[in-house]
């Protein structure tokens, strides 16, 4: 049974950077793919990067060149490393997993807080 636990959100100001880590306990099958997703309040959950087949690296249209999705496979943990942080940027980001042949992810962690504001 997979688990998913994220940590490392927080406060930031605007043009600061944070880096989110998700621990993908019992996730090891190659043949499931890994997101990040995030939700505003009152929003649609929205994809924010993912590691599809293969390794193959996606992003959203509003944070490419800002956001590195990756994964350590020995530590079993999915990163998201976070830079120029912008107020918009903010939203509750959820780690999860799918499998590949899935358009929508199965597994969800509980989400974790970013926050950027002056």
């Amino acid at each position: 049974q997979g688990q998913l636990v994220e940590s490392g959100g927080g406060s930031v100001q605007p043009g600061g950077s944070l880096r989110l880590s998700c621990a993908t306990s019992g996730i090891t099958n190659s043949g499931y793919c890994l997101d990040w997703f995030r939700q505003v309040q009152g929003k649609e959950r929205e994809a924010v990067a993912s590691i599809e087949r293969d390794g193959v690296l996606t992003y959203a249209d509003s944070v490419k060149g800002r956001f590195t999705i990756s994964k350590d496979n020995a530590k079993d943990t999915l990163d998201l490393q976070m830079n120029s942080l912008k107020p918009e940027d903010t939203a509750v980001y959820y780690c999860a997993a799918r499998p590949c042949h899935y358009s929508w992810p199965n597994y969800w962690g509980q989400g974790t807080q970013v926050t950027v504001s002056s």
